[in-house]
């Protein structure tokens, strides 16, 4: 993300930190604002940042402002490239939740996943309210896939916990914890 804010124009670390709060693109990416300093410590050794520009304003530290460099540009674009184009293995926490969940009472298990609809829904209505405000600010759709993506992908979950809340009351999911069966 550092090298695809850079491609607009130079800035400091912080101010990357601030240019993907304000535009919520720590809605896709987490960052921390002193990890940026590692970040393009790394960036400049490899060669695809190189600073252009040190100051000082009052007693603040000093300041280094990046350019990307030409090989910064490239290996961006490479990057981004495959990101796109090949499907990686993600490993969600839900994920692993949802393998362990047999190990949880039956009731239990289903009152905690109802907790969960709750928490999907709160979050779906939380991004629609990002978006509306992204979008009275100025940002395109297309500046803000990442958030439309998520919402697919929360859209897509709260349904299959739904349909999963359903098999468990209906029986259709018999409730076993299959570590027992094996012992």
């Amino acid at each position: 993300m550092a090298l695809r804010l850079l491609r607009e124009r130079p800035m400091h670390p912080y101010e990357i930190h601030q240019v993907i709060r304000d535009r919520a693109i720590d809605y896709a990416i987490k960052v921390r604002a002193g990890s940026l300093y590692h970040t393009f410590e790394r960036l400049h050794r490899l060669g695809f940042v190189e600073p252009v520009e040190t100051g000082r304003e009052g007693r603040r530290p000093e300041r280094t402002i990046y350019a990307i460099t030409e090989a910064g540009r490239d290996e961006y674009l490479d990057n981004l490239r495959d990101l796109v184009r090949y499907p990686e293995e993600e490993y969600p926490v839900f994920a692993a939740a949802a393998e362990m969940i047999r190990t949880l009472d039956r009731d239990e298990a289903e009152r905690l996943l109802e907790h969960r609809t709750t928490a999907l829904e709160a979050r779906l209505a939380a991004d629609e309210q990002v978006i509306t405000s992204l979008t009275k600010r100025g940002l395109s759709r297309m500046a803000m896939l990442d958030v439309e993506l998520r919402q697919s992908t929360r859209r897509a979950e709260l349904a299959w916990v739904r349909q999963l809340i359903s098999d468990i009351r209906s029986g259709a999911l018999p409730w076993t914890d299959e570590t027992e069966e094996l012992t």
